[in-house]
């Protein structure tokens, strides 16, 4: 007979850890890696005399990234809501230190740089902003709770959103868009109401389709630079300027059709051999269809689809909305952005500059992608598992 004073153990409560999420994030990284150094190799050799130089540099920040990402997954993701005021906060700092400070340094025209650290080192602000104002709206959201269907409610939402966003996109208009996208896809989850979300999208599709009428018009009201309405040209027409603005829609393109179904084979790509300008960043999606063909394009994506449905069972099962909200957040930085990588390389739409998540060249880009990833992972370390 058991004894009648011994106590029965209590049982430890078993929390769920979304491991095809982590075995996902490494496997993109890696993968990245592989076709960083396929895509830049011949560059890196010829500029640095080392074709490893862009991988190398990526591997060291992304196995930094790597570890916040798990310190910051075992943390749970309540604590991190105390931040999201301070964030908020230094996004604006950072960005109008980018804008109108000597550590802003210019990229492409923009000041879309900012030195820091001792050693002056370079990140962009508006990952920060990105990752910030996921918080902040997952915070305030879920304060709100159903007070987010009443007009006042989202008014307050979109009000602490639009002059970030609009100053973000006066530096950078690719990265503007990407937070317009992030609200709207959380304020779109959060509402019941939803005409609003699907009148706005078809303004969109019809500003798309006016977009060459629209930009002529707003350059002689100068609210759109001369430049932008270039790109919107070569959309339009990119043989009619196959030798400026045109040449690297068109390079991209010929390295799509040339892979075919299988492709020419990893490091096989003529295209990268100079035609196709800084191909290891927003272009890689190219070579990638170049070397590895329509099979390995197509594979790609559906393993960002797997990530988007690992991202919806974890916001489905998140202990409250809070958890839910953060992981929408993410979900929807991730999806936007792959949708526009894709869409600008096959001249679906107007160039805007985005990078490939995980895949492309970029340290400030994957160590945020990072920090993202971990919080995702806390929400779902939080997740009680089935017994």
């Amino acid at each position: 007979m058991p004894e009648a004073g011994k106590k029965k153990k209590k049982k430890k409560t078993r929390r769920f850890y979304d491991y095809s999420l982590l075995f996902t994030v490494i496997f993109l990284t890696v993968f990245g890696l592989i076709m960083i150094y396929s895509a830049s190799a011949y560059k890196a050799q010829m500029d640095f005399g080392n074709p490893g130089h862009f991988m190398i540099r990526q591997a060291a920040i992304a196995a930094g990234g790597f570890v916040l990402m798990y310190v910051v997954s075992r943390i749970d993701y309540h604590w991190y809501a105390r931040f999201a005021t301070t964030g908020y906060i230094m996004s604006y700092i950072t960005m109008l230190l980018t804008m109108f400070s000597p550590l802003g340094v210019a990229s492409h025209g923009k000041k879309r740089w900012l030195k820091v650290g001792p050693g002056m080192m370079q990140f962009q602000p508006t990952e920060l902003v990105k990752i910030s104002l996921i918080l902040l709206l997952a915070v305030l959201i879920s304060k709100l709770g159903p007070k987010v269907n009443r007009l006042k409610a989202a008014g307050l939402v979109i009000g602490l959103s639009a002059p970030l966003a609009l100053l973000v996109t006066a530096n950078n208009l690719s990265s503007g868009i990407i937070i317009c996208g992030i609200v709207f896809v959380m304020l779109f989850v959060a509402c019941k109401i939803t005409w609003p979300f699907f009148a706005c999208v078809g303004g969109g599709v019809g500003l798309l389709a006016l977009a060459p009428y629209i930009g002529e018009a707003l350059v002689k009201m100068h609210i759109l630079k001369d430049y932008q309405l270039g790109r919107i040209n070569v959309w339009k027409s990119p043989i009619d300027y196959a030798r400026s603005g045109g040449f690297q829609v068109l390079q991209g393109l010929y390295a799509i059709g040339s892979g075919g179904l299988f492709g020419k084979g990893l490091g096989q790509s003529l295209q990268k051999m100079g035609f196709v300008p800084e191909a290891q960043n927003d272009m890689i999606f190219t070579i990638i269809c170049e070397e590895l063909g329509l099979f390995g394009a197509v594979s790609l994506i559906l393993i960002f689809m797997f990530m988007i449905y690992r991202f919806m069972v974890i916001a489905g099962n998140a202990p409250d909305l809070l958890g839910a909200m953060l992981v929408v957040g993410v979900m929807a930085h991730i999806a936007i952005q792959v949708i526009l990588n894709i869409a600008v390389v096959t001249n679906s739409i107007p160039n805007t500059g985005v990078t490939l998540p995980f895949i492309s060249y970029g340290g400030t880009s994957v160590l945020f992608l990072m920090l993202e990833q971990g919080l995702v992972l806390s929400v779902s370390n939080q997740i009680r598992a089935e017994q």
